[in-house]
C-alpha cells in the first residue's frame, strides 16, 4: 500500500490476544520514517522502524494492540509498506487452584507468575511459583502443586494453625496412625477449635491429650464423646498430643481442628467457622467483647452473637462462639447475596424440602447467577417468578449444569430444593451456590412491528421479559407463522414476526354419511366442487353440489349446507305366518324393508329349507321365499317305536297272564250262551257233564291193571 505525507493505523487484536505481522514488502525512501510500536502497555514500545524493516521480517506484539506511523514528505508519495498481520493467543491459561490451597497471578502474558499456597494444615507439594513462557501458545514452566495433609508431626511455637486428617475433605485412607504434638511458646497454654469430625462407626478413634506423649491424660475421645464440644478443649499447660488412627474397614472425611495459644490472663482467640468477627481488644484480655457475623449466605446458629471475656481468676468468655451454618429455607430482602444449598460446602441431607423467597424493591428485577449446581440426578433445584410457588418456572434442574444467569420479570423470585429421601450425598462441594443482584427493569425485548392485513396485542406495554405479543388477521387472510411470540431471557423474541396471508381455499366439507364425494377442481379452492351421491338405499334431502366461492370481506365459503343421505322408505312385509311345529325369532304383523325374520323347528322336527327370509325392498316390499317346513325326524320315528317295544316286554307276569286270560273268558261265556240258546229251541234237557268216569259199566274182565284201584265203590285218591 502506498502512504501520502503522515498517518497512523492501529492493529488490534482481541483481548487475551497478540498481534503477529510479518513484512512482505518494504520500500522506504531516504527522509522517510515508519515505527511500529506495541501500544497495550503502560507506556508505547517500539518493535521496529524503518532501519530494520525488511521483507519476511516477523514481528510479534506483548499485547494486543499495534500501531504503525508514517512520516514523509507531502511532496512525495512513493512509501510503500505491505504487511500481513494475525493475531493469535496472548495469555496462558488461568492455573489450577489446588485443593486444600489457592492460587495468584501477577498476569497471563508472557512473564507473568503464578504463585501457590495452602491453607493451614496442608502442605505444599511441588513448585510455589510457576512462570507463563512466552510461545506460539504460551504455556506454564511447570505443572501445579498439591496441597497435602500430612500425618503427625511436632509443630513448635504454636501460635495459630490448624491440623487436618490426610485426606481431608475427602476420605481418609486405611490403617493410619498419625500423631501431632503442639507446643506453645513459653508461658502460654492451647485452645482446640473442632471444625469438623467425621469418623467410620468401627474402630476410628481421635484422641487430644493434656500434654506431650500418648500416656498424658486424655481431654478428648470420639470413643467417649457422641457429641463435639462447642466450646473446644484447653491444655493445662503448653503441650497437646493428638492421636488419629483407623483400622482396614470404612473410612469417612476425618477431623479437622484448629489450635491457637493464648497468654496467661487473657481468654483464647475466638473462631466461627463461615464468619468473621471484630473485638474491643486483639489480646483478648479481661474485659474484650467480640461480635460475630457469618458469611453470605449463611446464619448464625447456637451460641451468642456478642461475647465478652469474664473472670479475672480464670479468664475465660462469659458465652461458646456461635456457628455459622447454611440453612434449609428463608426469606431474604437484601439488594444483593447468596442462597446456599443446606450444609455447604458439606453434603446436603436426603429428603430435604428447602424454600427461599428473595424480595427487592417493587421497581425491579432480580438477576440470579448460578455458581455452582451440583446436585443427585433425583434431587430437584426450581426457580419461581414470583412470591410463591404457584408463579411461572423460571427453570428446573438435577444433575450437574455449568455456570448460568436467569433473570426474573419482577420483585419477587422462590427458590424450592428437594432431595431424594432414598439417596445420600457424600462428600464436599456437593449442592449449588447461587448469588442473587437488584437490577433495573429497563431491558426489554424491541419492538414488534404491525402486521398487514392483521392486528397484535401485548400482554405488558414495557416489553419486559415473559411478555407475550398475539397475533391476528381479518377476516379473509389466515396467519402464516407462530401467533404467539414471547420476550425471552436473553430479551430476543421466541421467533420471527407471521404474515397474513389471503385465504383462497375454502375448508373441507366433510364426509356425509351413507355417501361418497367426487371433487371437481384444485382440492377447495374458489370455484372448485365437491358432488355427493348417496349409497344404494339412501335418499339426497339437500343440495349435492356445493360449490366454493369467494367473499369481499371474510374468508371463502360453500354456497351450500352439507346435504344428508337418509334411507328410502318401502312398504313393509306381512307376518308370512309359521307352522305349529315351527317357530318364529319375532313375532309382530309387519316387518320393515330389509328385516330378516329367522324359523326354528321344535324338537323332533328339522328344519326343510332356509333358516331364514329377507323382505325385498319394494312397493310393495315381498319375501324374498315362502318360509321352511318343519318335517318328522326319521330317528325320531324310530327311537318312539323302540320306546313300546321296550315297554311290552318290561310287563311283570300277573299283566300277562290277565291279558290272555280275560279274553278267554269272554269267548267262552259267548259260546256257552248260544249253546243255551239253541238247546232251549230244540227242547232238550241241558245235562252237565260229569267228572266221574261210567265205571259202573265196566265188567270184571276189564283189563285194568291198577293197583291203586280195589273192587267195590269207587274212590279217588290223590298225593301231592
Amino acid at each position: 500500500m502506498t502512504k501520502p505525507n503522515r498517518s497512523l493505523c492501529y492493529c488490534f487484536g482481541r483481548q487475551l490476544s497478540k498481534v503477529t505481522q510479518q513484512v512482505l514488502n518494504v520500500s522506504v525512501l531516504e527522509g522517510e520514517q515508519v515505527t511500529v510500536e506495541d501500544t497495550g502497555g503502560r507506556e508505547p514500545f517500539i518493535l521496529a522502524n524503518e532501519s530494520v524493516l525488511m521483507r519476511g521480517l516477523v514481528l510479534r506484539s506483548w499485547s494486543n494492540q499495534i500501531s504503525i506511523r508514517f512520516r514523509g514528505d507531502q511532496q512525495r508519495n512513493s512509501m510503500l509498506l505491505l504487511l500481513h498481520y494475525q493475531a493469535f493467543v496472548l495469555s496462558c491459561a488461568f492455573p489450577k487452584e489446588p485443593a486444600g490451597g489457592e492460587v495468584s497471578v501477577t498476569h497471563l502474558h508472557a512473564g507473568g507468575e503464578a504463585y501457590f499456597s495452602c491453607f493451614t494444615g496442608y502442605k505444599l507439594q511441588g513448585p510455589k511459583m510457576l512462570t507463563c513462557r512466552n510461545a506460539t501458545t504460551p504455556y506454564w514452566s511447570g505443572k501445579e502443586p498439591r496441597c497435602v495433609a500430612s500425618c503427625g508431626g511436632m509443630i513448635k511455637n504454636a501460635t495459630y494453625g490448624r491440623i487436618v486428617s490426610p485426606g481431608f475433605p475427602g476420605n481418609y485412607s486405611n490403617n493410619l496412625t498419625c500423631h501431632w504434638v503442639l507446643e506453645a511458646p513459653e508461658g502460654q497454654r492451647l485452645h482446640i477449635h473442632f471444625e469438623k469430625v467425621a469418623l467410620a462407626e468401627d474402630d476410628d478413634r481421635l484422641l487430644i491429650k493434656n500434654g506431650n506423649n500418648i500416656d498424658s491424660p486424655p481431654v478428648y475421645d470420639s470413643y467417649k464423646v457422641e457429641y463435639l464440644p462447642n466450646e473446644g478443649v484447653l491444655s493445662t499447660g503448653r503441650y497437646l498430643f493428638i492421636e488419629f488412627t483407623t483400622d482396614g474397614t470404612l473410612t469417612s472425611t476425618g477431623a479437622a481442628v484448629r489450635y491457637e495459644a493464648f497468654a496467661k490472663g487473657m481468654c483464647y482467640e475466638p473462631f466461627v467457622k463461615y464468619g468473621n468477627f471484630s473485638g474491643s481488644d486483639s489480646a483478648y484480655g479481661l474485659g474484650a467483647v467480640v461480635e460475630f457475623s457469618c458469611d453470605p449466605g449463611y446464619t448464625l446458629e447456637q451460641g451468642s452473637v456478642v461475647i465478652e471475656c469474664v473472670d479475672a481468676q480464670n479468664p475465660q468468655w462469659n458465652e461458646t462462639e456461635p456457628a455459622c451454618r447454611a440453612v434449609c429455607s428463608g426469606e431474604i430482602t437484601d439488594s444483593a447475596g447468596v442462597v446456599l444449598s443446606p450444609n455447604w460446602p458439606e453434603a446436603y441431607d436426603k429428603g430435604q424440602d428447602c424454600i427461599w423467597g428473595i424480595h427487592v424493591e417493587e421497581d425491579k428485577r432480580i438477576m440470579l447467577d448460578i455458581q455452582v449446581l451440583h446436585i443427585g440426578k433425583n434431587d430437584l433445584l426450581t426457580f419461581y417468578d414470583g412470591d410463591d410457588l404457584t408463579a411461572n418456572i423460571l427453570g428446573q434442574y438435577s444433575g450437574t449444569k455449568p455456570h448460568f444467569k436467569l433473570y426474573t420479570s419482577m420483585a419477587d423470585v422462590t427458590i424450592q430444593f428437594q432431595s431424594d429421601p432414598a439417596t445420600n450425598i457424600y462428600g464436599y462441594n456437593n449442592g449449588f451456590v447461587v448469588h442473587f443482584f437488584e437490577v433495573a427493569r429497563n431491558d426489554t425485548c424491541s419492538e414488534l412491528p404491525e402486521i398487514t392485513n392483521g392486528w397484535k396485542s401485548t400482554s405488558h406495554p414495557d416489553l419486559i421479559h415473559g411478555t407475550v405479543i398475539t397475533y391476528q388477521c381479518y377476516p379473509g387472510f389466515e396467519l402464516v407463522g407462530s401467533e404467539i411470540l414471547m420476550c425471552q431471557w436473553d430479551l430476543t423474541w421466541s421467533g420471527d414476526v407471521p404474515k397474513c396471508q389471503e385465504v383462497l381455499t375454502c375448508q373441507d366439507p366433510g364426509n356425509v354419511e351413507h355417501s361418497h364425494k367426487v371433487i371437481a377442481g384444485n382440492r377447495f379452492v374458489v370455484g372448485s366442487t365437491v358432488q355427493f351421491v348417496c349409497n344404494k338405499g339412501y335418499i339426497l334431502s339437500g343440495s349435492s353440489l356445493l360449490t366454493c366461492y369467494n367473499r369481499d370481506s371474510a374468508t371463502p365459503k360453500w354456497n351450500e349446507r352439507l346435504p344428508k343421505c337418509t334411507p328410502e322408505k318401502y312398504e313393509p312385509c306381512r307376518n308370512p305366518g309359521a307352522a305349529s311345529t315351527s317357530e318364529q325369532s319375532s313375532e309382530k304383523a309387519f316387518y320393515q324393508a330389509g328385516e330378516t325374520l329367522s324359523f326354528s323347528c321344535h324338537s323332533g322336527y328339522e328344519l326343510q329349507g332356509h333358516g331364514s327370509i329377507y323382505c325385498i325392498p319394494g312397493h310393495p316390499s315381498q319375501w324374498n321365499s315362502t318360509p321352511p317346513a318343519c318335517r318328522a325326524s326319521t330317528k325320531f320315528v324310530n327311537e318312539r317305536r323302540l320306546d313300546v317295544v321296550n315297554m311290552d316286554y318290561s310287563m311283570d307276569g300277573t299283566n300277562i297272564a290277565l291279558a290272555v286270560f280275560i279274553p278267554t273268558a269272554i269267548i267262552l261265556v259267548v259260546v256257552l250262551g248260544i249253546y243255551v240258546y239253541f238247546a232251549k229251541i230244540q227242547g232238550k234237557t241241558i245235562r252237565m257233564p260229569t267228572s266221574l268216569p261210567p265205571y259202573n259199566n265196566m265188567t270184571e274182565e276189564s283189563a285194568f291193571d291198577n293197583p291203586v284201584y280195589e273192587s267195590g265203590p269207587w274212590q279217588s285218591h290223590s298225593r301231592y
